[in-house]
């Protein structure tokens, strides 16, 4: 892995903006091209395909992409299990953004397209406390997962989002956790403005991970191979702006872990900057912080992998998600933790890619009794210290 700035050649084009001016800043070899594929045998997880992730900033936009990103690679099915909606904490969340949302466009009785819409939690809860009917679009959704009063006002489509189903007319638009897994961002948003066409009244609304949050707090975990576009608040706003939209509101949530666009097409006036929005200078500052400094966040986990082998200290990971697949297999650990934790029941029983660890119910450490849980989010830390508290269980807690 290189952390150093190196110019890629001018033919790789910036799928924002289209300059050609982008620099690479991060980079790791063979990282499992899906982390939350669900693999019930060890053996074909540790062997699962794996791609190269080489981040690329644009200092014209501030987008930052994997250059080295190979879509055929990935298998976005029913095998893909990506929910957090066990969590209380998660639940919480979204059912206040639900509402939020709700409140403040007055969707009530409305049409209603989610563009990446999962398993259709949000979407269900959208339909549920607006009395809205909903057509979702994805094709890792899993019928019969949702138990809903709303049921019968939304329809699912097991498929990826594009000009087919432009036809679909909705007055709100909602896009979560799915941009930044597209390549062709500029593409896609475009689509998205083609398809809503003359009705100005439609609103989108868009949510991601936030960039600056990643290369702030050296969140190395926070970079996969799935995630192939990362945004900031500038970028993002840029974007939209670029693809015909006007920004209403950008804003952060979820411990500033994710990023908010609420937009609608732009009439025919100038259209200004929102003032949440960074220069592509401070972007950069932030994206040269990261470069120098992530080797350090990996040295310091390192240590403590070393600390757990020369002690033989039982330790696991608590969300066997994304983010812990990057953790393990930046650290190449493998044998000296053999399980991750998760509260979702789908996921027991099978094993984490790239590095083979079990996935086990957290109700499995009563009888393991672990030295270290290692928390791959922060923001469940409460959650879960409630959980191993109520089982009777003191370990060490450390938060990535």
């Amino acid at each position: 892995m290189s952390n150093s700035q190196s110019t890629i050649p001018q033919s790789s084009a910036c799928p924002a903006c289209n300059a050609t001016d982008l620099s690479v800043f991060y980079e790791v070899s063979a990282a499992p091209v899906h982390s939350v594929l669900l693999h019930f045998d060890r053996d074909e997880a540790l062997n699962y395909p794996t791609g190269d992730i080489r981040l690329a900033f644009c200092p014209t936009c501030g987008f930052i992409s994997n250059i080295a990103f190979d879509p055929s690679l990935h298998e976005y099915s029913d095998r893909y299990e990506e929910t957090q909606g066990f969590s209380p904490t998660f639940g919480a969340f979204h059912r206040r953004l639900a509402q939020h949302l709700i409140d403040r466009y007055d969707l009530h009785g409305k049409d209603i397209l989610e563009i990446g819409c999962g398993k259709g939690e949000f979407l269900t809860l959208l339909c549920e406390l607006g009395d809205n009917r909903g057509v979702g679009v994805d094709p890792a959704y899993v019928p019969g997962r949702l138990d809903s009063p709303a049921a019968g006002r939304i329809t699912f489509i097991r498929d990826f989002y594009s000009e087919r189903y432009a036809h679909l007319r909705a007055d709100f638009v909602v896009c979560k956790m799915t941009l930044e897994h597209i390549p062709d961002v500029g593409e896609f948003v475009s689509m998205v403005r083609r398809a809503i066409g003359d009705r100005p009244d439609t609103t989108v609304f868009f949510q991601i991970p936030e960039i600056r949050r990643i290369l702030r707090d050296l969140e190395f975990v926070d970079v996969y191979y799935e995630h192939c576009s990362y945004f900031s608040a500038g970028s993002l706003a840029r974007l939209f702006r670029r693809s015909g939209f006007e920004v209403l509101d950008l804003w952060t949530d979820y411990d500033d872990q994710y990023l908010m666009i609420e937009a609608r097409p732009a009439g025919a006036h100038n259209v200004h900057p929102h003032p949440r929005e960074e220069s592509v200078d401070a972007l950069a500052a932030d994206v040269a912080y990261f470069a120098a400094n992530v080797q350090v966040e990996l040295d310091k986990w390192s240590a403590v992998m070393q600390d757990v082998r020369e002690s033989n200290r039982r330790a696991v990971v608590w969300g066997a998600g994304s983010k812990a697949v990057a953790f393990l297999t930046k650290l190449g650990v493998r044998d000296e933790i053999r399980y991750a934790v998760d509260i979702n029941p789908h996921k027991h029983g099978a094993f984490l890619a790239g590095t083979g660890q079990e996935i086990v119910a957290p109700a499995f450490l009563r009888a393991y009794r672990p030295d270290l849980v290692i928390i791959m989010n922060p923001v469940y830390r409460e959650e879960i210290a409630s959980d191993l508290a109520a089982m009777g269980l003191e370990p060490e807690i450390r938060s990535v």
